[in-house]
């Protein structure tokens, strides 16, 4: 896949295109996208995806702090292993947000020439807000497009989007966020040094250096899965302050111990992928206690993974 990062460092011919947010590529964006795929493939021609960064919601509505479901590579990464053939990661600032649907159509057929157009139900574009569905299927007459429409896809609960998706981590609720994405949620970053603490207990702990704008799931520990060096381990993860020791730490750190692992990693990137939630994380009243309490982590996370190793590795594949 093609990785660009402006549509001015574009022009292509004959394109079958999709415009969106897409932060964290989850089974609504999925469908959408497969759809584009497969017509364009169809046809011989390549399924371009136009999206954003930062997100619109950062610019126009202050959203900010651990925000981002997949940072722009992450996206990347997830869309090209669906069959994307051009990514374009579009800057997005103010005055970008104040160009008309009908200019910003103009700019995209012209650097584009796409024939087709796919969007969600409650797509829009433009200023306010004022490319909605009819109004594009309007522009398609006027700029020679097909407008493709795709229904939103429903849960139990209502409609997948990258909000609920949101509050589902803000809950530690992994085993929705999983239904959601159709994945186990992940964290990529590279493994830096701690205070050694966990080695000296025995239980080491690799400390990963995440990006500042990624969502995490609630503080607490996690059964995990840790893929290193290609290869895929069982891990307990605790996201939190740690209260036992650093009470008046305010920035969540993110630790994991993977299990019968015992080698080196420093400054190797690591990606965790988040299984389910096992307990909050609370002060203990001394470190025996709290490695008591580690080591009943541990048991719970091997009793857990081991069922679910073959599902986890089909998904990871995926």
């Amino acid at each position: 896949m093609q990785h660009f990062w402006s549509l001015d460092q574009v022009y292509l011919k004959d394109s079958w295109l999709t415009i969106g947010s897409y932060d964290g590529v989850h089974l609504g964006h999925r469908a959408i996208i497969r759809q584009l795929i497969a017509g364009a493939h169809e046809v011989n021609l390549q399924a371009v995806v136009v999206t954003f960064y930062p997100h619109p919601a950062t610019v126009l509505r202050g959203r900010s702090g651990h925000f981002y479901l997949t940072s722009p590579e992450e996206q990347a990464s997830l869309l090209g292993d669906m069959g994307v053939d051009v990514l374009i990661t579009h800057p997005f600032n103010k005055e970008i947000s104040k160009i008309s649907a009908y200019d910003f159509i103009a700019k995209m057929d012209q650097h584009l020439d796409f024939s087709h157009l796919w969007v969600g139900h409650d797509f829009t574009l433009g200023r306010d807000r004022e490319g909605d569905i009819p109004t594009l299927q309007k522009l398609g007459e006027s700029f020679g497009y097909q407008l493709n429409i795709v229904d939103p896809i429903k849960f139990e609960d209502g409609v997948v989007s990258s909000s609920v998706i949101r509050a589902a981590l803000a809950s530690g609720d992994m085993e929705m966020v999983h239904e959601l994405l159709g994945r186990p949620y992940q964290v990529n970053g590279v493994v830096i040094p701690g205070d050694g603490r966990g080695r000296t207990f025995g239980i080491p702990t690799a400390n990963l250096d995440v990006w500042s704008k990624k969502a995490l799931p609630k503080v607490g520990v996690y059964v995990c899965r840790a893929v290193i060096d290609g290869k895929i381990w069982g891990a307990v993860t605790n996201i939190g302050v740690r209260p036992t020791f650093d009470a008046n730490k305010p920035t969540p750190r993110i630790e994991t111990h993977l299990l019968n692992f015992n080698e080196e990693i420093y400054c190797k990137k690591m990606t965790v992928f988040f299984i389910t939630r096992l307990r909050d994380e609370k002060r203990f009243s001394n470190t025996q206690t709290l490695v008591s309490q580690i080591h009943l982590d541990i048991r719970a996370a091997e009793a857990i993974l081991d069922p679910e190793v073959e599902m986890f590795i089909d998904d990871y594949a995926s």
